[in-house]
């Protein structure tokens, strides 16, 4: 029976959101491209972050449609990579980001890079977070109270 239970549990988690690494060459209007790309297909870019080396840039995104988006970069034959992030609402307060982070040390998850996102469901800051074990950083989260979205929370 507690079987059962833990895998109603387990089902009750909201999924981890997509993430797209887009790898673009570091020139000008580069950035401008891709967007208009996924403008022109109705997709709309919900968080992003840009890292830069000397020829070239990392774009990663989340999106409203993420198999849209896979078939539209696909077709563009842009250079992509996918992933999962954690996506935490945060509650209102600026010491709610200390929170979220100190649940997580405690837990000794390792972040590997956060950005925020551009979308705000319920009138509340998002973080996406690129963690080494999502699916546990989540229940961590989730354990301590915190709301945690899923992909459909952030689509149109």
């Amino acid at each position: 029976m507690a079987e059962a239970l833990s895998e109603t549990a387990k089902a009750m988690r909201p999924p981890l959101v997509k993430q797209f690494s887009i790898f673009l060459e570091n020139k000008v209007g580069a950035l401008l491209d891709l967007t208009r790309t996924l403008s022109d297909a109705n997709i709309h870019v919900c968080g992003i972050s840009v890292v830069d080396t000397a020829d070239s840039s990392v774009v990663r995104i989340v999106v409203d449609d993420p198999d849209h988006c896979r078939e539209v970069l696909h077709k563009a034959q842009i250079p992509t990579g996918e992933s999962f992030v954690l996506v935490v609402e945060l509650p209102r307060g600026p010491e709610k980001l200390d929170a979220v982070l100190r649940h997580l040390v405690a837990a000794e998850v390792n972040i590997q890079y956060t950005y925020s996102l551009m979308v705000r469901p319920r009138d509340k800051a998002l973080l996406a977070m690129h963690c080494e074990d999502p699916e546990y950083a989540r229940d961590v989260l989730l354990k301590a109270g915190f709301a945690v979205l899923s992909q459909k929370d952030i689509s149109r």
